[in-house]
This record gives C-alpha cells, structure tokens and sequence, in this order.
C-alpha cells in the first residue's frame, strides 16, 4: 500500500506504547457482546503489535452517549469479549485520559493489552478539541488507525492524534484502503457497480460519482422506482421519490455523456402488502397494477444483473435489489450474490461490497465470505464511494 504508512514502516516497538484506535461499537444485550465480528477484524493487528512487544492500548467509542459517562455506554463489558477473541487478557480502565488512563498505561507490561474507557464521554472527543487530543496522546508514543468505520469523522481519536504522533494505518485499516482502490481506485474494468436500498435522497451524491467512474451502473431496490417514474413508468404504490424525478433524470444524463451504462428493471415482483408470505406475482415493469407495490427484481432483471456481472472486472456493491429481509421478496439479491461470489471464487471478479444492508444481505445469501472484500463500515464506506476524503484516511498519506 504505498500511499499509507502502514505497521511495515514502524520499526523496533517493543516496550513503546502505541495508541490503537478501532472499532468496538458491536451489539451489546444485557452485558454480553452478541457479535464480535468487528472485534475479530483488528485482532491481526492487535496481535502483531503485542507479539513485538508493544504495549497495546485501545482506544474506542461505543454507542452515543449524550451526557458523560453511562453505563449503558461503558467499554467495560466488550473489553472481556476482546480477550475471549484475542485469546490473552484485556485489561481496562475507568477512563481514557487523566491519572486513570495514565496509572493504568503505567503499570502495563511488554505485550499487554488495555483498553480505555469510551472516547465519547468527552464531548471534545468529537469537537476534535486540541486540548483534548494532547490528553489522549500523553498515553502514546506511537498511533496506529485500525478503524476505517471511523475514518469519516476528523475527531481526537480518530484524525487528531495522527498530526500529534507518528501514524500508521493497522492491517485492517491496510485491507480496507487496498481493497477500496482494487474496487473504485484503479480498479481492473470493465467497472460495475450495483447500488440498491431505499431511497435516492440518500445516495445522490453517489451515484453522481459513480456514473462518472463506472462502466456499469444497476440500480435496484425501491430507488429504482424513482428512475422509473422519472422515465414515465408508472409504479403503483411502490416506494418512490417522486419529488426526484428531475435529479433521477440529471443522474441519467450525466451516466450517458460518461458512457455509463445505467440497468433498471425490466420486471418486478409485485405484491399488495409488504409482509412475510404475501401473494405476489411477477410483471413486467410497465404493468405493474396501480394497486401493487414493487418489492424485488423479477428473474429478466435477474439475468441481466447476472449478465453485466459476467462481463464486469471488478464489482462494487452497496444495497440490495429488494426487500431482501421478507421472502420471498429476497429471491433477486440473493441469486445476484450467489453469482457474484461464484464469479470471484472463480478467479474472475474482484468484489468489494459494503454498508449495513449489504452486509446483511450477503450474510443472509451465504457468501460474504466469498466477496474478495466485504467492508463492515457504513457512513465511510458511503463517502468513500460518494468520492469524499475521508479525514481519518488522509492524515496517514505518506
């Protein structure tokens, strides 16, 4: 990864404290951590660090308290699902900053682990507040970002420390950012992209920089609706922006004077209700009864997503094509996952996918695993694709 300093440039760490900032804002029910994939994403680094002496001290947000320290917001309970995934104690301390922080750093031994309490019982932590971040670094020698999901938000913890102590970018940081430029960096095209979910409002801005870099661009889900009404179909009571239509049209312009192909459906699975088990047919998308709503791709459209994937180099994926949490409105996304994931296992695709949905989705299909890269950060990995500087990436460019 050559422009980002990655653990490779460090050098001797042994005895140094370094600051590790990563993600542990995992689901939490009644004290116990209910998924630690996050947790197993910076294990890599965290036990590179420790194997070569270092002592490891983390630093972490959880949740979003309002008013200080809460409880309900502690780090406490995910520092022992932190040592269960390591396999070596977590130590922990009531603070991350002050005599707390600094007894505790104090009393760690070569190899240790110690994780601080939630950086964002400080509301400096999110001001970015210098003051702030100089507590925060009297911890550290050495600052390492493990945390891309945060790398959107120029906080202390996150863009502050790297201009007051050596930076570099841990391996799940490296992955992520390698990935990122195999996907829409200097990817291998033909490029395509698939981008589903809900609502246009939410994704302008991306699919305006993706039209412009792509080859490819399927739009799915009940975004598709506002395309097709914008094109003059009509969608019944489906989901639909129709106070879009002129951005829709716009986004259509800009994909063709770029040479972007744009993919709608052609055919929708339509149903009367949105719930489990409900009647439905399959119509083609211009006899879509205007009592129906659109709540999945049709097996046409299918094939045609299925198609461009069979021509595409690379793949990006954000959303899915329908209402994938209810079958059988989930048919479409999985049978385009499954595609996809054979393609790459294959040797034939790289596959980046990323955003809340679409990780669930690819779990639901079975192949997450599959994907070359599957991303677990929401709002960065949106910037990113919307084309943004993400201010926690930047600051550890060579």
């Amino acid at each position: 990864m050559a422009g980002f300093k990655t653990l490779d440039d460090i050098g001797n760490i042994s005895g140094k404290r370094v600051l590790v900032r990563v993600d542990l804002n995992v689901p939490v029910t009644e004290g116990k951590v209910t998924d630690v994939t996050r947790i197993e994403r910076i294990a890599p680094t965290l036990a590179e660090l420790s194997g070569k002496g270092a002592k490891v001290i983390l630093l972490a947000h959880f949740g979003r308290p309002k008013d200080g320290p809460t409880p309900e917001f502690s780090l406490e309970p995910i520092a022992n699902a932190t040592a269960e995934v390591l396999g070596r104690p977590v130590g922990f301390a009531l603070d991350c900053i002050g005599d707390t922080a600094a007894s505790a750093v104090a009393a760690m031994n070569k190899g240790e682990v110690l994780l601080l309490e939630n950086t964002r019982f400080y509301k400096a932590e999110e001001k970015n507040d210098p003051a702030f971040t100089e507590k925060l670094a009297a911890n550290g020698d050495i600052f390492v970002n493990d945390a891309f999901s945060a790398a959107h938000r120029a906080h202390s913890s996150t863009e502050g420390l790297a201009h007051l102590l050596p930076a570099y970018a841990g391996r799940t940081m490296q992955a992520e950012l390698d990935a990122l430029e195999k996907g829409l960096g200097n990817p291998v095209r033909p490029v395509v992209a698939i981008v589903g979910g809900a609502k246009v409002s939410t994704k302008i801005d991306l699919l305006m920089n993706l039209v412009k870099r792509v080859d490819a661009l399927v739009i799915g889900g009940g975004m598709a609706n506002t395309f097709l009404a914008a094109r003059g179909t009509a969608v019944g009571k489906s989901l639909c922006e129709h106070d879009l239509a002129t951005t829709a049209k716009q986004i259509m312009i800009e994909a063709a004077e770029a040479g972007c192909a744009i993919i709608l459906p052609v055919d929708g699975v339509v149903a009367k209700e949105f719930k489990a088990g409900a009647a439905s047919e399959t119509v083609a998308i211009s006899e879509v009864p205007a009592d129906g709503m659109i709540l999945d791709v049709g097996e046409k459209t299918v094939k045609a997503v299925a198609d461009w994937i069979d021509r595409a180099a690379t793949l990006v994926w954000n959303g899915p094509l329908g209402a994938f949490e209810i079958a059988p409105f989930d048919h479409a996304t999985v049978a385009a996952a499954r595609h996809a994931a054979a393609r790459t296992k294959a040797g034939k695709l790289v596959s980046v996918a990323g955003g809340g949905d679409t990780v669930a989705a690819l779990n639901h299909a079975g192949v997450a695993d599959d994907f070359t890269y599957v991303s677990t950060a929401g709002g960065a990995f949106l910037e990113w694709m919307e084309g943004k500087p993400l201010p926690g990436v930047e600051v550890l460019k060579r």
